[in-house]
């Protein structure tokens, strides 16, 4: 470390840094905020620094070279698709993510949304706004909650929150995760099975699943038709799980019945994306982790692991 340890937010969409000030200012480190959008800012931004906070900046192994030796990099949240983790290996550079800050608020956000595509809420919307009215049967099929069969893709703290909120509406809920173990997810009324039998046999898919070579398009033609006709289909996990272009054919020729995104590949959503035109497609700006209380525990989290990086102290969610 340099004989004044240098600290910098690469980018933050929170419109504050306290928390992040502070830990600098405890360890008398210089401190610098940016908001990078490439990699070549990334690199001019953190040349030379011990740690550095960032949100969606791209970190490969440019900006990763340029740090300091020993540095550590803390990613706002619980993905970090956009750190090249082998390079920070081969770097020894390493790398943290927090990723116990908003399972709760983003568990709301899913199911918030699985329930108002259950109940066709923008069908009757866009009927009611487009038509001036419309008859409940305009949705087609419709069953009650007690009736619906949801499925998990993905069972870790986010997706087993999902699984508590629903329980109060009596759904049946199965899940596809190859590394759960079935008598753990049975203890919680989930029913483990393959992904094709899941998305045969649910009415909502949710998706928790991290973005890896194994996941990315997960969801894609092949799997979508699969999809129980009719279906819905929620992300709130990462964009690239999702074939956008498949999907739009499916909700476009009636097949799944909705779909809501919160994550999108690429982001920000591009403005020709057929999605966007699509009535029954619930869009948010990858918000599901926003709350008041969720966002300032992100930040003292991510400034708490930094102070012991300035430390010399173990890292609590180290992932290289």
């Amino acid at each position: 470390m340099t004989a004044q340890p240098r600290v910098v937010v690469a980018d933050q969409a929170f419109g504050q840094v306290t928390h992040e000030r502070a830990a600098a200012e405890r360890f008398g480190a210089a401190f610098a905020e940016h908001h990078c959008t490439d990699e070549a800012q990334t690199v001019n931004a953190v040349r030379g620094a011990d740690v550095v906070f960032l949100n969606f900046a791209p970190m490969g192994r440019p900006a990763l070279a340029a740090l300091a030796p020993g540095a550590t990099v803390i990613r706002y949240g619980i993905g970090y698709d956009n750190v090249d983790v082998a390079a920070a290996r081969a770097l020894g550079v390493r790398v943290a993510n927090v990723p116990d800050y908003g399972t709760e608020t983003v568990a709301d956000h899913a199911v918030a949304c699985l329930l108002a595509l259950l109940r066709r809420l923008p069908a009757y919307d866009h009927a009611i706004r487009e038509s001036g009215w419309a008859r409940p049967a305009d949705v087609g099929s419709l069953p009650s909650l007690a009736a619906t069969t949801v499925g998990l893709v993905g069972t870790g703290s986010i997706g087993l929150a999902v699984r508590e909120r629903l329980r109060p509406f009596g759904c049946r809920v199965l899940a596809s995760d190859p590394y759960a173990d079935p008598a753990a997810l049975a203890a919680r009324d989930i029913q483990r099975v393959e992904l094709p039998e899941l998305l045969a046999a649910s009415h909502a898919v949710t998706l928790h699943a991290p973005a890896t070579p194994e996941t990315v398009s997960l969801l894609g033609r092949e799997n979508l038709a699969l999809m129980r006709p009719g279906a819905v289909l929620v992300n709130t996990a990462r964009g690239a799980l999702v074939d956008h272009a498949a999907l739009a054919e499916a909700l476009a020729a009636g097949r799944l019945a909705g779909a809501a995104l919160d994550v999108h590949d690429p982001e920000p959503l591009p403005a020709d994306s057929p999605l966007r035109g699509l009535p029954q497609v619930i869009l948010t700006p990858h918000a599901a982790f926003y709350s008041d209380e969720s966002l300032d525990a992100l930040q003292r989290l991510a400034a708490e692991e930094a102070a012991r990086a300035l430390a010399g102290e173990p890292l609590r969610c180290r992932v290289a």
